[in-house]
């Protein structure tokens, strides 16, 4: 672990001096929820530690203000900044996957998220593991913080199960308003991302017919967790909340105003800002200066190359993504003033993650009959693009200024995809100021939760079924100072999600990546089905393949393949579809 110096240092020369011009926050989007006075009964009687879980939704790891991004975090950044910042911490390729192994602690392919529920294929359909929902071989997070006597929240996309029976209801929140699918637009209409019928959004396990009608998604959710964590603030007892954003996966959609502070910031393109967000990561330390890295898409057009019309549009697309993130980093903010207003604050540990890579596909060519229902649904006219009956998303060559220099982006087992931001913030109990390097995973957030609080895990009986053990360990003591590792340096991690497979261990991993994966750009020196093997440490992109060089650690990769499958019981689909 090391200070983070630099990055401090970094951010307040960023200020001044950034290349791209930072966008006026003074404008707030919404007032926030009136704070109710602190009292005597603000200081628990239960002295365990409130904990708030903060999850956004596709979110790149250069899209911070503390890691040179120009879009404007502060609220994130002071907190990653007195707290604990990992910068090697891993998720799943896609959103729903990450969610059962956060409330689970254990492998997607075990706790029923083996693929995504919307592109089960024939041959796992019904099988342990691939039940599309948190399945019921897991004790989920949140029940066993309910049956350790907390008061269990949860607003925003759950993605876990669509069913009042899946829902967050059933697996141990007290209260709970929810998106239940993949994604849907930030505003009152209800707008899916798939189809003419309504999403469905879920209060208490109840389904809703309707939003109000000045629902906008970021506010919404967090003035829900503030009402949800006042309700009940005067009776000593102790809150495990989980905040999950949908921004800014798409739809991309956002108020105006939020908007309008990041139009023109974008005007100079794609590769300049990616260019840029890279040269912010060297200054910071957190690349090497002679990194290459991951090419711009041969099929993709440059940006000189748009009119001027496209460029404009280009230019908005991006504008209204920033927006997003700078609209959650404005309520994270709310909500910090509250527990600070009424006393939680310094009682209240936070942990903060991305749950995949930015989304940077072009879902147009992801998703037969996309273009058809867009087209139907809604009016994507400059002019009209981010409102509510718009449907838009930015594409590939945005999202590779977001993960620059990694390779690929959401969706792919690359580091791209899997590896994001995440903090843990608790000044005191844990260290300040410290970035921690090491290889972590999301399966080791639920035991360090767990360990925080005093709750022990059943094993392997729970609520009178058999469930699963935890393959994630607790990082609580490399928070705190007096361990140096989590996971010995044999540590082994498996990705596998829709025949796209990878294993890494230490600084090697191997890639499978099967020729049905049309969406990959062909970028030459990158092979389809066969085994690829990268050093990480020499080659963060992934773009140099030593498996021909290094015949014995690839034989030795894949035979830690082979473990993990007998291990999660993961089964390669017979078919593929979307990513």
């Amino acid at each position: 672990m090391k200070k983070l110096s630099a990055l401090s240092v970094f951010f307040f020369i960023a200020l001044f001096s950034s290349a791209c011009s930072q966008p006026d926050r003074t404008d707030q989007i919404e007032p926030s929820l009136p704070l109710k006075p602190t009292t005597a009964a603000a200081g628990s009687k239960d002295k365990r530690p409130n904990v708030l879980l903060i999850v956004v939704d596709d979110l790149g790891f250069n899209d911070l203000g503390i890691y040179g991004s120009e879009i404007s975090t502060p609220n994130i950044d002071s907190l990653m900044r007195e707290g604990v910042a990992f910068t090697s911490f891993h998720v799943a390729p896609t959103c729903s996957p990450t969610r059962s192994m956060l409330l689970s602690g254990t492998d997607n392919h075990i706790a029923g998220l083996g693929s995504m529920a919307e592109a089960l294929a024939d041959n796992v359909k019904g099988r342990p593991g691939y039940e599309g929902y948190l399945n019921f071989r897991v004790a989920a997070l949140s029940e066993l913080f309910q049956d350790a006597g907390y008061h269990t929240y949860m607003t925003g996309k759950w993605h876990l199960g669509l069913t009042e029976e899946t829902s967050p209801a059933a697996r141990g929140f007290d209260r709970s308003f929810i998106m239940a699918q993949g994604g849907a637009g930030a505003f009152s209409n209800m707008l899916q991302i798939f189809g003419p019928n309504k999403a469905i959004y879920r209060e208490d396990g109840k389904q809703l017919e309707s939003l109000p009608d000045d629902f906008y998604s970021t506010r919404f959710y967090t003035e829900r967790m503030i009402e949800y964590i006042d309700s009940h603030r005067d009776d000593g007892k102790p809150f495990f909340s989980y905040l999950a954003y949908t921004a800014p996966h798409w739809p991309l959609q956002a108020p105006d105003a939020s908007i309008a502070k990041y139009e023109g910031v974008y005007d100079e393109g794609y590769e300049v800002l990616k260019a840029k967000r890279l040269q912010a990561l060297k200054d910071l330390g957190l690349v090497d200066r002679n990194v290459e890295p991951f090419p711009h898409f041969p099929d993709e057009p440059k940006w000189d190359s748009l009119s001027d019309e496209e460029k404009r549009y280009q230019s908005k697309l991006m504008a209204i993504y920033a927006a997003m993130v700078d609209d959650v980093d404005i309520y994270i903010g709310k909500i910090i003033d509250h527990l600070k207003a009424t006393g939680e604050y310094d009682n209240t540990f936070i942990f903060f993650l991305a749950d995949n890579g930015p989304e940077a596909h072009n879902l147009d060519e992801a998703w037969e009959g996309l273009t058809e229902f867009v087209q139907a649904c809604c009016d994507n006219s400059i002019d009209n693009i981010g409102k509510a009956d718009s449907y838009v998303w930015y594409g590939q060559n945005w999202g590779q200024a977001g993960n620059t220099p990694l390779r690929m982006y959401k969706g792919f087992p690359s580091q791209g995809g899997v590896r994001v931001p995440a903090f843990a913030h608790f000044p005191k109990s844990i260290r300040k100021g410290v970035q921690d390097d090491q290889i972590l995973t999301v399966m080791d957030v639920m035991p360090t939760l767990l360990e925080l609080a005093g709750i022990d895990h059943p094993g392997t009986r729970y609520r009178n079924r058999d469930v699963v053990k935890m393959r994630g360990s607790s990082m609580l003591a490399t928070l705190q100072g007096k361990a140096s590792k989590v996971h010995p340096d044999d540590y082994v991690i498996g990705w596998e999600l829709f025949s796209k497979r990878a294993i890494r261990k230490g600084d090697w991993k191997i890639i499978y990546e099967p020729y049905h994966e049309v969406l990959e750009p062909r970028v030459a020196g990158i092979k389809t089905d066969t085994w690829q093997l990268y050093n990480l440490a020499e080659d963060p992109a992934e773009l140099n393949d030593l498996s021909e060089e290094n015949p014995q650690k690839l034989k030795e990769m894949i035979m830690h393949w082979e473990e993990y499958v007998a291990e999660t019981g993961l089964l390669i689909p017979d078919k593929w579809d979307g990513y």
